[in-house]
């Protein structure tokens, strides 16, 4: 791109086109060692591909937990064989991001991000949808909602590095709305 040539993208206008957000996300999944590609379809292709499945499952909890008048409880309820594997894998992504972040690898942290959401929304989420839709209300649904609030909420404080707007909205409404002795904000966490 090149302004003398007429075919520059002006900041302004692709944050009001793609969001603010999709924009931090492309620039840190991107390789700091070679030319920073941009384009609204590279823009719509990283929101595709990452923030669409994670406002997926994001929307999706909400909708049930709504409809299911479900609160978060200090209660630990007995996880199934599912739960434990998408807990390890949330664990597992958490300290890989942090230690990238540490070494200043913002690209291999996001990496490692993309594929957690990716086993969210494909594997936990879709193996899991039964457990949601159940009438009654048992422990095993407890447990998928309880694993599904802890990865969200999480996920919220992760993120909030990369993609601000996004995890300040699911912060005040997973964690804030529940209790509001927590930090005011997501960037007021850990």
């Amino acid at each position: 791109m090149h302004k003398s040539l007429g075919n520059a993208i002006w900041t302004d206008e692709a944050v009001e086109r793609v969001g603010a957000d999709v924009m931090r996300w492309l620039y840190c999944v991107s390789n700091p060692g070679r030319d920073l590609r941009f384009g609204f379809g590279l823009a719509e292709e990283a929101k595709r591909r990452f923030l669409l499945p994670l406002w997926n499952a994001y929307r999706f909890f909400v909708t049930y937990a709504n409809i299911d008048r479900w609160c978060p409880s200090d209660s630990s309820p007995r996880l199934q064989v599912m739960d434990r594997w998408i807990l390890s894998r949330l664990h597992r992504t958490v300290a890989g991001v942090t230690r990238n972040l540490e070494s200043y690898d913002a690209q291999r942290a996001t990496e490692m991000l993309e594929i957690f959401v990716d086993n969210l929304s494909r594997w936990y989420l879709r193996g899991s949808r039964r457990r949601f839709w159940k009438a009654e209300a048992d422990a095993d649904k407890e447990a998928a909602y309880h694993t599904l609030y802890t990865c969200l909420c999480t996920l919220s404080r992760v993120l909030a590095p990369f993609v601000p707007f996004l995890s300040e909205e699911m912060y005040q409404n997973l964690v804030r709305r529940e209790s509001p002795k927590a930090p005011k904000s997501v960037h007021h966490t850990d």
